[in-house]
C-alpha cells in the first residue's frame, strides 16, 4: 500500500468527521467559514482527482462525500441560527450567501477566460510561454486545487483563538493528519506538486496548532 492508497484514505477522515460530528456533536460547534470553505476545497478536488496521473478513485469519491456532508453541516449551522438568534441570523445567512456567490462567479469567469488566457500567453513566447505550457501551472485544475486548500489554513490562521469548546477534535485531527500525508503525496504524483507540498505544510501546522488547544483543554 502506497502513498497513492493512503493520501486519499486520510481524505475520508475530512468527510467522516463531519458526518460524526452530525450525529453526535450540536450544531454550535460547527464552524460555518470552513465548512463553506471545504465545500468549494472539495469540489476542486474531485475535478483533480479524476486528472491526476494515476487517475485517484479514492481521491474523487472521498472528495465527492465531503461535498455532501459539509453541506448538510452547514444546512445545520443555518437551521441553529434561524432558531437561536432570529434577529441576527438573517444577515449571517446572507452574508455566507455572498461568501458563496462570489467564489462560484470566479470560479466561472476563471473557467470562461482559461483558453483565451492560456492562448495569449502561449503566442506572447518567452516566460510567458513557459507559464502556459507549465503542467501544474494556473491555467491547470493542478494548480488551483492545491492552492485552493490555502483558504483552509487561512481559516485557521484567523479562528487562532476561538474558543477550544467549539473546535471540533474530529475535524481539526482530520485536517492534521491530512496535511501530513499530502505533503508526501505532492512527491510521488505526476507531475510532481511543490505547491501541493507547502500548502499541506501550512494545513497540518495551523491544524495541529488547534487540535493541541482542544486536547490540551479537554484532557489535561
Amino acid at each position: 500500500m502506497t502513498t497513492h492508497f493512503w493520501g486519499p484514505v486520510a481524505n475520508w477522515g475530512l468527510s467522516l468527521s463531519a458526518i460524526y460530528d452530525a450525529n453526535t456533536k450540536g450544531p454550535e460547534i460547527i464552524n460555518e467559514r470552513m465548512s463553506a470553505t471545504q465545500v468549494v476545497y472539495s469540489g476542486l478536488f474531485v475535478r483533480f482527482a479524476w486528472c491526476v496521473q494515476p487517475r485517484n478513485y479514492i481521491l474523487f469519491g472521498c472528495h465527492t462525500a465531503n461535498v455532501a456532508a459539509q453541506g448538510n453541516q452547514l444546512r445545520r449551522w443555518g437551521d441553529h441560527k434561524l432558531k437561536t438568534e432570529p434577529d441576527t441570523a438573517p444577515a449571517q445567512l446572507q452574508s455566507l450567501s455572498y461568501l458563496g456567490g462570489g467564489a462560484a462567479a470566479v470560479l466561472a469567469a476563471s473557467l470562461i477566460a482559461r483558453k483565451p488566457l492560456m492562448s495569449a500567453f502561449s503566442n506572447m513566447g518567452g516566460p510567458f510561454a513557459a507559464v502556459a505550457a507549465m503542467p501544474a501551472g494556473p491555467f491547470y485544475i493542478h494548480f488551483w486545487a492545491p492552492n485552493f486548500k490555502w483558504a483552509l489554513s487561512i481559516n485557521n490562521i484567523l479562528d487562532y483563538n476561538r474558543p477550544t469548546e467549539n473546535i471540533s477534535l474530529s475535524m481539526t485531527s482530520a485536517m492534521t493528519l491530512t496535511g501530513t500525508i499530502f505533503m508526501r503525496w505532492s512527491f510521488v504524483i505526476t507531475p510532481v506538486n511543490y505547491s501541493l507540498f507547502f500548502v499541506n505544510l501550512v494545513l497540518s501546522t495551523s491544524s495541529g496548532y488547534h487540535l493541541a488547544r482542544k486536547i490540551k483543554a479537554d484532557y489535561f
